[in-house]
């Protein structure tokens, strides 16, 4: 069981997380790992997993369809309240998906590390 200061950071990193997945504009995807990284935490790609399977009832909404493993694929699918719902979402916003996997996923990778420079 984590003590009370395990929990307070897994609870402000994941706050963290929340904010740069709600910039992820429409029709725009990023990884887990690449989230991490600009959190300074390169190697927190499953960290970030945990916050987006936790991310379905936290207000402002958090956009947790837009956040997909380091090749594409919709790893995350299951935590949505159905399989098909985050595909769904994202074809919504003009993606293409097949086999559970972006098509063209590079043309649609949105780098935090590249837009959210300072």
């Amino acid at each position: 069981m984590p003590n009370h200061s395990e929990q307070s950071n897994n609870d402000s990193f994941f706050e963290m997380v929340y904010q740069v997945v709600r910039l992820i504009p429409p029709g725009r995807v990023t990884t887990y790992g690449a989230i991490g990284k600009y959190l300074g935490a390169a190697r927190s790609a499953r960290m970030v997993g945990w916050a987006m399977n936790n991310a379905h009832s936290v207000h402002p909404p958090v956009p947790a369809h837009r956040v997909v493993n380091r090749i594409g694929l919709l790893t995350g699918k299951a935590h949505f309240s159905t399989p098909q719902q985050m595909q769904v979402l994202l074809e919504n916003e003009g993606l293409k998906v097949k086999d559970d996997q972006i098509i063209d996923f590079n043309t649609y990778f949105w780098d935090p590390m590249e837009e959210l420079k300072i």
